[in-house]
Order: C-alpha cells, then sequence, then structure tokens
C-alpha cells in the first residue's frame, strides 16, 4: 500500500475531514434549540394562565404549533448527532455497534414522529 513510511500505512483508510460536516450540524441545531426554547418561554411566561384550556389554545394557533414542532425535530435530532458519537467512541464490536446505531435512529424517528403528531393533533383540535 504505501512505500514503508508512516502516511504510506494510512493512506485509502478514509477521508481525515469527514467530521466536519457532522459537528456543524450539532451547532446548528444547538442554536435552533436556544433560539426555539427562549422564544416558547417567552410566549408562555407571557400567557395569562397556565391552564389546561389556555395552552391547549395557544398551541393550537399556527406559529406557536410550527415553533413546537420545529423544537421537536430539532431536539431530537440533536440528541441522536450527540449520542451517535458517544456510540462510535465507545463501542467497539461492529455488530453492536450498528445494533445500537439503528436502535437510536429508530429512537430518534419514533419520538420525533409522536411529537410531531400529537402537535398536529393538538393543533387540528381532535379530542
Amino acid at each position: 500500500m504505501g512505500n514503508g513510511t508512516s502516511i504510506g500505512s494510512v493512506r485509502g483508510l478514509g477521508s481525515a475531514h469527514s467530521g466536519s460536516h457532522h459537528w456543524l450540524l450539532q451547532r446548528f441545531t444547538a442554536m435552533g434549540n436556544l433560539i426555539l426554547i427562549a422564544y416558547l418561554l417567552t410566549a408562555i411566561v407571557l400567557l395569562p394562565d397556565l391552564s389546561f384550556m389556555v395552552v391547549r389554545h395557544w398551541i393550537s394557533q399556527p406559529i406557536p404549533a410550527t415553533a413546537v414542532a420545529l423544537l421537536v425535530i430539532s431536539l431530537f435530532w440533536h440528541a441522536r448527532l450527540g449520542l451517535q458519537v458517544v456510540v462510535e467512541d465507545y463501542v467497539h464490536d461492529h455488530a453492536n455497534k450498528f445494533a445500537a446505531l439503528a436502535a437510536l435512529n429508530l429512537v430518534a424517528f419514533g419520538g420525533t414522529a409522536f411529537g410531531v403528531f400529537s402537535i398536529i393533533r393538538i393543533a387540528l383540535g381532535a379530542a
């Protein structure tokens, strides 16, 4: 593979700059989470009452429902990205790593789908 040098022994084993995309996604989702949580906390504090009916009426409006849905998507995506790094760093057996990543993706997708479905159901007024 190489000519006996140290670079020759690692040449062809993969790109050294493939993690920058993952790192950027984590930062963008973190910034989105901060912005959405700040908006939602401010909006909730400004509500006249925190009773079930008031909050349900508030979240059934288009802008708060969209903000909550985006927060659910962003939170699960950010959690999946962070836990993926933990699994890749600390699970060394390839079969266990594959199983852990598959379970992580299923839980993240399922949680996102359930959260968005619940928000849509509240926004459309289904009981």
